[in-house]
């Protein structure tokens, strides 16, 4: 399900001076279109919609909602109305999408509607938790304070999957840059190569064998071998659509990941405190936080040690009894979770294991960049010392036998 349909208008319009003006704008309905033209000095005097132009909202990008829940969130605590806000936001919209929305809202409210249930109407918009947070902060009254709240920690959550882009696209590209050498090297270099080391004559080592056969189904087979790769990760993703149990086995790989599964470790458990945090925070109960950091965890195996956690809590254990029980979870969570209980100040505890997490993080993710580097030298340095190797040794061979002769 999407926000509400937006049509595009065609218009005519005159001004104060008897100027005719033409334009096109998006608006709910003429009367929405008349509205708009007023607060621009103009009075509409026809108006058709290009109806192949009809524009529905199904989605935001992340940054997108940032930038309006923080709009929201100042001028609420500046004490501006809400229907106010949002017809302000609608003129000085910079996108489609966040003009659209704004007047979806209005509409909403201006119909009764409060300001969580208007969200509530837009699902591919507000996921469940913001819409539930805000909802929230309407009963206590804190709902800037909420909206601010939702802000840092979308911010936040935006630079951690920043990282998480970051973390696995170098390693791709590493990937990529090793494996278009080593195709170069076997389809076009060592072919020239090999046909002179042949032309000579002699015994052939079993590594110039290795290599010739290596190359030649480089130069026979390219059709097969190039497209390999990129159909295995097709199927494994189509695989693991359909197979529950292969999707789970999938997940688990991904944290047994040499020094990269360490970390989206780390990255999948910072965002589990950060969102408990943020719930608890708000007056949102830890069973219900716990039930909304399972939907966003995105792996099976941290959202099932989440649900083990979440029924020991239930049949009355400490939450970090609930969390201990779960291996998953390593020293540090459960033992600030326990300074939180003891202390009564669970938020600050969780907000704290999120900020260890996201410097641990950064330093981590530093640290394998900076071994990349090394680690690629090393791998072209194995892949060229071979070829040398197979390619020189029958040449020096050869010059031996000659010399001895």
């Amino acid at each position: 399900m999407g926000g509400r349909t937006m049509t595009l208008y065609r218009y005519r319009a005159i001004n104060a001076t008897g100027h005719i003006t033409r334009g096109e704008t998006d608006a709910l309905n003429e009367f929405d279109l008349e509205s708009q033209l007023k607060k621009n000095s103009l009075e509409l005097i026809s108006a058709s919609s290009a109806k192949d132009k009809i524009r529905t909202i199904h989605k935001l990008a992340r940054r997108e909602l940032i930038q309006f829940l923080f709009q929201l969130e100042m001028l609420l605590r500046a004490g501006v109305p809400i229907q106010a806000i949002l017809s302000d936001l609608r003129e000085t919209a910079e996108t489609p999408q966040i003009k659209s929305l704004c007047a979806n809202l209005y509409e909403k409210i201006d119909s009764g509607s409060t300001i969580s249930e208007s969200f509530a109407a837009n699902p591919g918009i507000f996921p469940e938790l913001v819409i539930n947070l805000v909802r929230a902060g309407e009963i206590t009254g804190l709902l800037p304070d909420v909206l601010m709240e939702i802000v840092e920690s979308l911010k936040w959550q935006d630079e951690l999957s920043a990282k998480t882009r970051q973390l696995l696209m170098y390693p791709a590209f590493v990937s990529v840059v090793v494996g278009s050498v080593i195709i170069f090297l076997m389809m076009s270099l060592v072919p020239q190569i090999v046909g002179f080391v042949g032309n000579m004559g002699g015994v052939v080592p079993m590594q110039t064998k290795l290599l010739i056969w290596v190359s030649a189904a480089f130069v026979k087979y390219w059709w097969i071998i190039l497209p390999t790769p990129v159909a295995l990760i097709v199927a494994a993703i189509m695989l693991s659509k359909i197979s529950h149990r292969f999707r789970r086995m999938m997940h688990a790989a991904q944290l047994h990941i040499p020094y990269i599964g360490v970390i989206i470790k780390k990255i999948i458990l910072a965002r589990v405190s950060d969102t408990l945090g943020l719930t608890y925070r708000t007056g949102i109960p830890v069973l219900d936080g716990l039930g909304y950091c399972e939907n966003i965890t995105g792996n099976l195996i941290v959202k099932e040690a989440l649900e083990g956690a979440r029924i020991a809590i239930a049949n009355g254990a400490p939450i970090n009894k609930g969390f201990s029980a779960q291996k998953l979870f390593p020293p540090l969570v459960i033992r600030m979770i326990r300074v939180g209980e003891d202390t009564g100040d669970l938020a600050g505890s969780l907000k704290n294991i999120s900020y260890f997490y996201n410097r641990d993080i950064h330093d981590s993710i530093n640290r394998i960049q900076i071994l990349i580097e090394p680690a690629l030298t090393i791998v072209l340095g194995i892949l060229l010392g071979w070829i040398m190797m197979a390619v020189l040794g029958p040449i020096y061979d050869t010059i031996s036998t000659l010399k001895l002769t």
